[in-house]
C-alpha cells in the first residue's frame, strides 16, 4: 500500500487558499490600475482646463489691447480685474455712462471668447462676478461688524450691476441660456485687499473680478 507524502497532503489541503489569495493578487492589481487610470485622467482634464483658460485669456488680452480697453488679466488663471474707476462713481453701485460704455465694448469680448472655445463653453461650470471694496469706513458711528456688512452690500451691489449689464450687451445670445445657468454674483466686502509694499493700495482694493470655474474644480483653488 502506498502512502501519500505528508507534503502532497498539505498541498491539497492548501489549494482554496492558494486560488484565493491569487484571486486577491489580481484584484489589488485592478484596483490599482483604476486608480492610476482615473487619477491620471482627472490630471489630463484639469491641464486641458488650464491651457484652455490661458489660450482664452491670450485672445481675450489681445482684443482688449486692440480695441484700447484697459483690464488686468491673469494670463495663467484667466481672472480679469476691473478698477471701479472705470464703472461708478465714488460710492455709488450704479454704473456710471463711462461705465456703460465700458462695458459695452469688454462685455462682448469677453462672453464670446468663452463661447467660441468649445472646450471652455463645455467645460465651464461657472463665471463668478465678485465686487471688492477697500477697508476705508463709511461716515457714521458704525462698529467693526456693521463696516464691514456695509461694504459687503456696496461690493454685491456693484457685481450685480455689471452682472446685469453684461447681460443685456449685444454677445451672441445664442449662448443666453447656457449663461444663465453659468452666471453667479458676490460681495467681497474689504475681506481680500490688495497690498503693496505691505500697504492697502485702496484703488486697486476697488474692483470688480472675473473668474471661470471649470466643472470639478474647487472654487477655494483659485
Amino acid at each position: 500500500m502506498r502512502i501519500r507524502p505528508k507534503a502532497e497532503e498539505g498541498f491539497d489541503n492548501n489549494i482554496f487558499w492558494v486560488t484565493m489569495t491569487d484571486l486577491m493578487t489580481g484584484l489589488v492589481l485592478v484596483f490599482i490600475v483604476l486608480f492610476f487610470y482615473t487619477y491620471l485622467s482627472s490630471h489630463y482634464q484639469k491641464f486641458q482646463q488650464e491651457i484652455a483658460k490661458e489660450n482664452a485669456a491670450k485672445a481675450m488680452q489681445e482684443t482688449l489691447k486692440e480695441q484700447n480697453i484697459e483690464a488686468n488679466i491673469d494670463p495663467a488663471s484667466g481672472v480679469v480685474k476691473i478698477s471701479d474707476l472705470e464703472l461708478f462713481e465714488v460710492n455709488s453701485y450704479k454704473l456710471s455712462d463711462k461705465g456703460k460704455a465700458y462695458l459695452d465694448k469688454f462685455a462682448p469680448i469677453y462672453l464670446n471668447s468663452i463661447f467660441s472655445d468649445e472646450f471652455l463653453k463645455d467645460h465651464v461650470a461657472k463665471i463668478i462676478i465678485q465686487g471688492h471694496t477697500d477697508s476705508q469706513t463709511f461716515k457714521g458711528t458704525y462698529s467693526e461688524d456693521e463696516q464691514y456688512m456695509k461694504n459687503m452690500e456696496l461690493s454685491l451691489n456693484r457685481a450685480y450691476e455689471v452682472a446685469n449689464y453684461m447681460t443685456n450687451t449685444p454677445y451672441n445670445k445664442a449662448n443666453g441660456n447656457k449663461l444663465r445657468k453659468m452666471i453667479v454674483v458676490e460681495g467681497a466686502s474689504f475681506s481680500d485687499p490688495v497690498l503693496v509694499n505691505g500697504k492697502e493700495d485702496y484703488n486697486k482694493s476697488r474692483r470688480v473680478e472675473l473668474k471661470l470655474i471649470m466643472k470639478g474644480q474647487d472654487e477655494k483653488s483659485k
